[in-house]
């Protein structure tokens, strides 16, 4: 009876030592790509000088915080120096940031504070261009 009693012990404190060690582990980071298709002038199939802006948002690297940056290689792609709105479903929150200028060979970025939840972000290349959004979870 006290083998018994003493093996459920271990195997107690060993399963809690287990699931301490999972609770903790630090999620990988996951890239969600969208793309924003230009409209020039309300051109709906755009235009061989409006390419599509080919953006991603990285969540899961800190928790409630989403990194906008450009889908292709090196973190190029998304519209440099553009106001990106956004608002947390969840919660309600809401923000605006803008993606940095590009320049020095620094793809453009943005870093949003937006809480956990539920988000949506909405790039709105300004002028005559259709703005475009994309909705994802952030841990």
């Amino acid at each position: 009876m006290r083998f018994a009693r003493t093996f459920a012990v271990v195997l107690g404190v060993l399963g809690l030592g287990g699931l301490c060690a999972a609770g903790t582990a630090a999620a990988d980071p996951v890239t969600i790509p969208f793309q924003i298709n230009a409209a020039p002038f309300g051109n709906p199939g755009g235009s061989f000088d409006a390419f599509p802006a080919r953006c991603a948002a990285v969540v899961g690297d800190q928790p409630g915080v989403v990194v906008i940056t450009g889908a292709n290689a090196g973190g190029w792609g998304c519209f440099n120096s553009q106001p990106i709105n956004w608002i947390n479903l969840s919660t309600g929150a809401t923000g605006v940031a803008t993606l940095s200028d590009g320049l020095n060979g620094i793809p453009s970025a943005a870093t949003l504070y937006t809480g956990p939840g539920q988000v949506v972000v909405m790039l709105a290349p300004g002028g005559t261009y259709t703005p475009g959004f994309a909705t994802f979870a952030v841990p």
